[in-house]
């Protein structure tokens, strides 16, 4: 690492007492940190915003978060504003997410959106790891460029790469790797040019008919930029287009319909996504 770069850790421990989750252990390293936990759900689930106060990472800056959650804990990390990753002239930038789910515990991870600027060299990966019957719901939103400054990310280096494994199998794998020359093609194969993608994953009890009760839920406002997928073991929602505000109203409908078909509970939104 460079002299004059980050190495942020932050560990978090979640344990079900006297009726709601508690965060009883936390570790830092470097610009990491949590807020005390807030909790507006009647089920006494934690939500917690993780903070990065220097806003941005930087060439050869490396963060790490791990999340445990122990039996029957509920929990919803989400962070305060969009992670930043600056141009770089050498050394790579990266950020990695590792969450355990114990059992019976329920684990959303549904952070704000990750903006790239041009010249990045910059790298995410998130790994979540399940028991038989824990649930995991997790998005991203990913800005490759900054469209409402009008710059595209027309040189730079963007890889991201998503893992579910319940009990030891993998139920979801993905890996996307991305450059600004690519990019600057707008051919389908890459994004079709659009320099904003969104995915969300959630793994939990089966729902019936997912598909169509997503599709009917979001309704023509949908339409050329979300889809949805029903797989064997998870349900994948994608945003594929040029406004970020778009994505996030339409994730946050389908993350509502989600949680109260398959965990028996409506969304309550953070309170610093209001803000």
């Amino acid at each position: 690492m460079a002299a004059n770069s980050w190495r942020g850790k932050l560990e978090l421990w979640f344990e079900h007492q006297e009726g709601r989750t508690r965060l009883v252990r936390r570790q830092h390293v470097g610009p990491l940190a949590v807020q005390k936990p807030f909790y507006p759900e009647t089920d006494g689930s934690a939500h917690v915003y993780i903070l990065h106060p220097p806003g941005g990472i930087a060439g050869g800056d490396q963060l790490v978060i791990d999340c445990h959650v122990a039996p029957q804990a509920r929990t919803l990390l989400t962070t305060p504003g969009a992670t930043k990753f600056y141009r770089c002239e050498q050394d790579p930038s990266e950020q990695q997410i590792r969450i355990d789910v114990a059992a019976g515990a329920i684990c959303e991870y549904l952070p704000q959106e990750t903006i790239v600027f041009a010249g990045a060299n910059a790298s995410m990966r998130t790994k979540a790891t399940l028991m038989a019957d824990s649930v995991y719901i997790g998005w991203d939103f990913v800005s490759l460029g900054r469209p409402a400054s009008g710059e595209k990310f027309a040189a730079g280096q963007f890889r991201q790469s998503v893992e579910i494994v319940r009990e030891g199998v993998p139920v979801w794998f993905e890996r996307i790797d991305v450059s600004g020359a690519e990019m600057m093609k707008d051919q389908p194969f890459v994004l079709a040019g659009q320099p904003i993608m969104g995915t969300m994953v959630y793994a939990g009890p089966a729902i019936e008919n997912a598909s169509e009760r997503l599709r009917d839920t979001l309704g023509d406002a949908a339409r050329h930029v979300f889809s949805v997928s029903q797989l064997d073991r998870v349900i994948v929602c994608r945003y594929l287009g040029g406004q970020m505000s778009q994505g996030k109203a339409l994730f946050r409908c389908a993350w509502d319909a989600l949680r109260e078909a398959g965990i028996g509970k409506r969304g309550i939104a953070p309170r610093i996504w209001s803000t």
